[in-house]
């Protein structure tokens, strides 16, 4: 049996415009048999400015609970950091941390036993994961999502930057048309959206949906920022448009509030990138307050917990659309679990997963036509190059 005998972590910092976030918090497993194991922490995940106390409880908890420990006991080890971590009271940023220890154990896993994760969870259900991606202004290197100009006053710029995405080959675009630069203006979530507003971004809407016609679908993301019944107002105005969903429409805490939207509106909900655990999404299904469940690999509990999530929704028919925010390991594993579950929607992508995806991976992901080609190597299918890290470690740039 390979033995946990190390582990490191590396917090980077992307190069500009940090598309994905701006620092990533990757880890790797050492086994005395000599594999490595990678697992990624989502960049929200509450770490930003704690970086060396990111190191230091990576370091702590493997001493503390996994050190010495078969690798293949992934189950396991599992519920021993969530029971020792959170007394069974989960959070946000603890699941951070241990989504990144999972999937370096499935990682591992796949290594030992010479095959992909996709294998050990059950085999392929496809080779090809339809990817969808936030619209960039490239033009504006200052931006990481155009959040500014494009979203909320250019409908005709919104419709060009959408059209040639959909040249490139994407069949699925997602955009926040309510971003109103209320974050700068110091405004408590959730907020009201006066008549101007509500307008505005459905005009937003209309360019896009205009301009790619049915070549593609549009997904609205509103990352949680306004009240149930603005959410009501704003999906009535953008029903016809005919959107894929409407992403979180309301504060994810409070599941009933947000089925109130789902059962107000034809447009499907979304939701999910910032819960945790099998528990909080048999909640959400139970309250019926989405149609699409958003999982992220980096925050969720890891492969092990996404694969159980999954299968909670396949029995209420809740399809899955894994959430990425984060690096090349979030994303790898994502496809593992797209690859191998029946109810499998859309996957996340930060544009095509290249750019600086490719300057620290060792194998590139490959895109193609709209589509993440679902990696055949032993693991997760993604390795780090350690060296590259080292260059952009955060610990280097104070």
């Amino acid at each position: 049996m390979p033995t946990l005998t190390g582990v490191r972590s590396f917090v980077i910092k992307t190069e500009p415009p940090h598309k994905g976030g701006m620092h990533w918090y990757f880890l790797k497993l050492e086994t005395d048999d000599g594999l490595e194991g990678w697992g990624e922490t989502a960049v929200l995940s509450c770490f930003r400015g704690l970086e060396s106390s990111y190191d230091s409880l990576i370091k702590e908890i493997f001493d503390a609970h996994l050190k010495g420990e078969n690798a293949l006991d992934r189950e396991r080890l599992h519920h021993r950091l969530y029971q020792k971590l959170t007394h069974l009271h989960p959070d946000y940023s603890t699941f951070g941390i241990i989504s990144a220890f999972d999937t370096a154990l499935w990682d591992l896993a796949g290594k030992h036993y010479n095959t992909p994760v996709y294998e050990l969870l059950g085999g392929k259900f496809r080779d090809r994961i339809r990817t969808y991606s936030y619209i960039y202004d490239d033009s504006d290197p200052s931006s990481l999502r155009s959040t500014g100009i494009a979203w909320v006053s250019d409908p005709e710029r919104m419709g060009e930057l959408a059209a040639s995405y959909v040249a490139e080959g994407f069949t699925g675009l997602k955009f926040d048309p309510l971003i109103q630069n209320k974050e700068a203006q110091n405004i408590q979530q959730p907020w009201d959206l006066p008549q101007k507003e509500l307008g505005m971004g459905a005009r937003v809407v209309g360019a896009v949906r205009e301009a790619v016609g049915e070549e593609a679908d549009i997904l609205i993301g509103t990352h949680g920022q306004i009240t149930p019944a603005a959410a009501i107002r704003f999906a009535k105005r953008i029903e016809q448009y005919d959107p894929l969903w409407l992403e979180e429409p309301c504060p994810p805490e409070n599941c009933e509030e947000m089925a109130r939207v789902a059962a107000a509106t034809s447009i499907p909900v979304s939701t999910g990138e910032r819960l945790v655990t099998a528990h909080e999404f048999q909640r959400l299904f139970q309250a019926k307050a989405c149609a699409v469940a958003q999982p992220d690999l980096g925050s969720a509990g890891g492969i092990t917990a996404v694969k159980k999530i999954a299968a909670l929704a396949e029995t209420h028919y809740v399809l899955m659309a894994p959430h990425v925010w984060g690096g090349p390991v979030i994303t790898a594993a994502a496809l593992q679990i797209d690859a191998s579950i029946p109810n499998f929607l859309i996957q996340e992508s930060i544009g095509k997963s290249d750019g600086f995806f490719n300057e620290i991976v060792k194998q590139a992901l490959v895109w193609e036509k709209g589509d993440l080609l679902v990696p055949d190597r032993p693991g997760i299918g993604v390795e780090l190059d350690e060296a590259v890290l080292e260059k952009y470690l955060v610990s280097n740039s104070n």
